[in-house]
């Protein structure tokens, strides 16, 4: 299978990109930095391309079966991450090929017995003030991907702390926030990889997101 991953240099991306390669997939690694991009695994099935998302054109994206956008941001660019899923899904409006993969955030996910969202709890501490952008716009990501019925799409939202870290055993779910036996809510990028490759390889999940979570 032959994956783009946008956003390959960082921490979610790089994790997809090191286990898509170790399972043999063919793999099209975009990220706005060549240096970065050449600390990426040294692998004959590895192409890496420094370029920004916003210019791939539709005939490249159409010469992967999927897209993973792993990008991140800073928080003044939080905007990004709706204008990049707006920018991906016009351009594949009814069309199956390629599917695309979102890396969202846990903003998004209810919790407590209101199942409110998470991104309110957030939002409420004031220490929080410096990054809230990031969920916020994370959040309308996902309600403008849950207006788009023709394009094949899915996204995955990590548990509250999303983290550098070997894969785990998996909790899978669906809307809810996950935590562990001991109350602990935490993703690692190596779990989240093994997520996305899953799901790439075996799809059990279209137009519609779901969370994953250390066990």
């Amino acid at each position: 299978m032959k994956i783009m991953i946008i956003g390959a240099t960082g921490m979610a991306g790089s994790a997809i990109t090191k286990l898509a390669l170790e399972r043999g997939h063919d793999v099209i690694a975009i990220g706005r930095s060549e240096e970065k991009l050449a600390n990426l695994p040294v692998n004959a099935h590895l192409e890496t391309r420094a370029k920004d998302a916003f210019s791939l054109t539709l005939p490249e994206l159409q010469t992967v079966d999927v897209v993973v956008d792993a990008m991140a941001t800073g928080p003044d660019k939080a905007y990004l991450h709706v204008d990049l899923a707006t920018k991906l899904v016009s351009q594949l409006r009814e069309r199956q090929q390629p599917r695309l993969v979102f890396i969202l955030g846990a903003g998004s996910l209810t919790t407590g017995d209101d199942a409110h969202l998470f991104v309110h709890d957030i939002e409420s501490d004031p220490a929080n003030a410096a990054f809230v952008a990031i969920p916020q716009n994370q959040l309308a990501e996902l309600n403008f991907l849950r207006t788009v019925t023709n394009v094949d799409w899915v996204g995955i939202s990590p548990a509250a702390n999303f983290t550098p870290g070997p894969a785990t055993a998996i909790q899978y779910g669906h809307d809810t926030l996950l935590t562990d036996a001991n109350g602990d809510s935490t993703t690692n990028s190596g779990t989240m990889a093994v997520a996305v490759l899953d799901e790439v390889e075996q799809p059990q999940h279209h137009q519609e997101r779901f969370t994953v979570a250390n066990q």
